[in-house]
């Protein structure tokens, strides 16, 4: 029997440009998704900040330039909604109005999947991954995030409500358009519930609280030791201890390849820092 991936047959065009469309968009695609993706004639942003991630994300896509607000644009975006399934923006809804995009879902019956920054009234308010952290506390002042966390949870998102759509429009058997909103602010907010429930926050359980599950210098860089469970932590403190002092000091006096040996040769989960 020949191999079917899930999404086989189904179309995906995709107007969001920086970075939780395209993240979406690429996990459509890595379930079978044909993705065409339009962008203006400047190109994505994305490309410009880093060439080989866009290039990661975009992989197999169909790209295409087409300026959304000359003569000819939205009859091209029209004879492309024509044969597809979903359409992906990252927009405001005022620009999307602008754009005459939600007579095109209706008109096409369309899941439609929107990402947005804010909801309610705050809809139009712009924002960014940086802002959204702000706002629900998994900054650490002074300090930049190495990972765009509402960013790619709204991706995510985003891949997972052009599911729920397609899966609604079979259920319904409905007319017409599906719009699916994903926001950006709200994806912050669900990935900040670790912080925000006192599981992750500085000096918790998971936030440093514990000489189990922390980073540690060693000759030659860092480790990261995540020995929480019992059999674990109990492994751990047979061979080295149970004070942060003393593990600190003794990861310190060897480099990190023999701790990594040491955590294979005992089954334990400790691995390298990686710094780029």
């Amino acid at each position: 029997m020949q191999h079917r991936e899930p999404l086989d047959g189904v179309t995906v065009i995709t107007l969001a440009v920086n970075l939780p469309g395209p993240l979406a968009a690429a996990r459509l695609k890595s379930m079978g998704a044909s993705v065409i993706k339009v962008e203006p004639p400047v190109g994505d942003p994305l490309e410009v900040a880093t060439t080989a991630y866009y290039g990661e994300l975009t992989a197999g896509q169909d790209i295409r330039k087409v300026d959304l607000k000359s003569e000819g644009g939205p009859k091209e975006l029209d004879a492309l909604a024509a044969e597809a399934d979903i359409l992906l923006t990252a927009m405001r809804p005022r620009a999307a109005a602008a754009l005459g995009l939600p007579e095109l879902i209706e008109r096409h019956e369309l899941v439609h999947v929107e990402i947005v920054g804010f909801a309610g009234d705050r809809a139009d308010v712009p924002g960014h991954d940086l802002t959204y952290q702000a706002a629900h506390a998994t900054l650490v002042p002074g300090t930049m995030p190495t990972v765009p966390v509402a960013d790619v949870l709204g991706g995510e998102h985003a891949a997972l409500e052009a599911l729920a759509g397609l899966r609604q429009k079979e259920q319904l058997g409905a007319v017409g358009g599906i719009v699916k909103r994903v926001v950006l602010d709200e994806a912050a907010a669900w990935a900040a519930g670790p912080a925000r429930h006192g599981l992750s926050s500085p000096g918790s359980h998971l936030g440093g609280g514990s000489p189990f599950y922390n980073t540690y210098p060693t000759a030659d860089g860092h480790i990261a030791v995540a020995c929480i469970e019992p059999h674990f932590a109990k492994a751990l403190a047979e061979h080295i201890g149970t004070e942060e002092a003393v593990l600190e000091a003794t990861f310190a006096e060897k480099p990190t390849a023999h701790w990594v040996d040491f955590a294979a040769e005992h089954d334990l989960p400790i691995e390298a820092v990686r710094t780029g």
